[in-house]
């Protein structure tokens, strides 16, 4: 005699057709069947973690394992106002804007010629440290901790830098204006 087998044998499961209205689809496809007992929508994949009373959970159940006709998801149509020869351009890439190399470099701020001033000495105290990371930390550290009188000579040199900078950018807007109106009367 052939040892008995431990699983079950396969059952056939009872199909039901049910009614079109009783399952509604989300835009996703997803689908959602009404609790008779609470009367709400419960999506047929979390039927089992509803809470209502058994005998709905039961009927749920039953539902869900409806034969489902394929219905198709209408997709929106694309209109097309014209037709043009040229390709379009890749969505969310923008053109980078062409940066005039002769334009004038936008001064430092007081922090940074702290920081210039700050590495050369703490290089000079602490020899063995080459983590970059370990040199901005203690310069922010010290620059926090320093009062406004300690700070005031880098705040004035920022203050020439950008007069300095405002000068090289008229005469630099100045130029360009020239060439821009002498491109205009070749044309």
């Amino acid at each position: 005699m052939a040892p008995a087998s431990k699983s079950n044998p396969p059952s056939t499961r009872k199909r039901v057709e049910v009614e079109s209205t009783s399952l509604k689809r989300a835009k996703n496809g997803s689908a959602f069947t009404k609790c008779e007992a609470c009367n709400k929508d419960v999506p047929v994949g979390l039927i089992d973690m509803h809470n209502c009373s058994l005998d709905s959970k039961i009927r749920m159940n039953l539902e869900s394992q409806v034969s489902e006709k394929v219905t198709e998801v209408k997709k929106p149509v694309e209109r097309k106002k014209g037709v043009s020869s040229e390709p379009k351009a890749k969505k969310g890439k923008k053109e980078k804007k062409v940066k005039d190399p002769n334009m004038p470099k936008r001064p430092a701020t007081a922090f940074f010629l702290f920081m210039d001033d700050f590495r050369k000495t703490f290089k000079e105290s602490n020899p063995d440290e080459k983590s970059v990371s370990v040199v901005a930390k203690e310069g922010g550290e010290k620059w926090k901790s320093m009062t406004d009188e300690e700070k005031k000579p880098y705040l004035e040199k920022v203050a020439e830098l950008k007069v300095e900078y405002e000068k090289a950018m008229e005469k630099f807007n100045a130029g360009n204006e020239e060439e821009a109106g002498n491109s205009e009367k070749e044309e």
